[in-house]
């Protein structure tokens, strides 16, 4: 893997993915720990392994398969990855987001996220999701450190709704309409790989954080950097704020995003057919 995003790399490799396939999607989907099996609703047409793409970073973590889709999922067009990058396996923050550069020169406009993220809103209970209003990023790497790409985007791009509001709102309507319970809120990026403390989930929460996780903050910045729309959603894994001696761990993690995986399967589906 290149150690900055330059535009030779990434057109060298949104260019070995075009040859392999003559389509492409207007919105792509990206799978966090333990929701790959969202894949399995999809009509596959295109599949490859991370490993073999030029130039890609490879999953590391246990409940991300690896891989990128182009396929059909509620018979609209869409790419997915299953299993994303975190700062925490080593990676470069440009590294991390390489895959999001990629899929705009694919020709992606819209991107879905999802995460397990811990819950830090003491009305949360394991098993919900909340829709990302907005996002803390203190505490990470801004990919966008180093040379601007001005063929990406703009030196100081705008974060003031990094989260499309429209699509916000449609999604609401979709988990009303199919019974849903949903939680809207602030997410917290942290680096990662250990859990936090008690007294760190306890400043997450005084700042405004309603839950906290290891991922999708600087996705959403590059995807805002070159001008895609985002929407993003957590699975709520684990409760972090409570005061009794809760020890966490990814095996809990992952049991619990895959119990939410038909929820979010739904809304998923549902919100690609409506901004298609």
């Amino acid at each position: 893997m290149m150690s900055t995003p330059t535009m030779t790399a990434l057109n060298e490799t949104a260019n070995f993915i075009k040859a392999k396939i003559n389509a492409t999607a207007s919105t792509a989907i990206i799978l966090g720990s333990g929701l790959g099996n969202l894949s399995k609703e999809i009509q596959i047409e295109f599949s490859i392994a991370y490993s073999e793409i030029p130039n890609f970073p490879v999953s590391t973590v246990q409940g991300h398969k690896g891989r990128l889709i182009l396929g059909k999922l509620n018979g609209v067009s869409v790419w997915v990855m299953e299993g994303r990058f975190h700062f925490y396996e080593g990676y470069l923050a440009e590294q991390v987001v390489f895959p999001i550069r990629v899929l705009k020169l694919l020709g992606v406009q819209n991107l879905l996220l999802s995460n397990a993220a811990g819950g830090v809103n003491p009305n949360f209970q394991v098993g919900d999701l909340m829709i990302i209003n907005d996002h803390i990023s203190l505490f990470t790497i801004n990919p966008l450190l180093g040379k601007n790409e001005e063929a990406l985007g703009t030196r100081f791009p705008d974060m003031s709704e990094p989260y499309t509001n429209e699509f916000i709102v449609k999604a609401k309507k979709i988990a009303t309409a199919n019974n849903i319970k949903l939680h809207e809120g602030v997410y917290v990026g942290v680096t990662g790989p250990t859990f936090e403390t008690k007294a760190e989930y306890k400043l997450i929460k005084n700042v405004g954080g309603d839950v906290v996780g290891m991922s999708t903050v600087q996705e959403t910045i590059a995807a805002v950097h070159c001008g895609m729309k985002v929407f993003a959603i957590s699975v709520v894994t684990d409760l972090g704020i409570r005061e009794d001696n809760n020890v966490i761990t990814h095996e809990e993690v992952l049991a619990a995003a895959h119990a939410a995986e038909p929820k979010l399967t739904i809304i998923f589906s549902e919100l690609l057919k409506e901004i298609a």
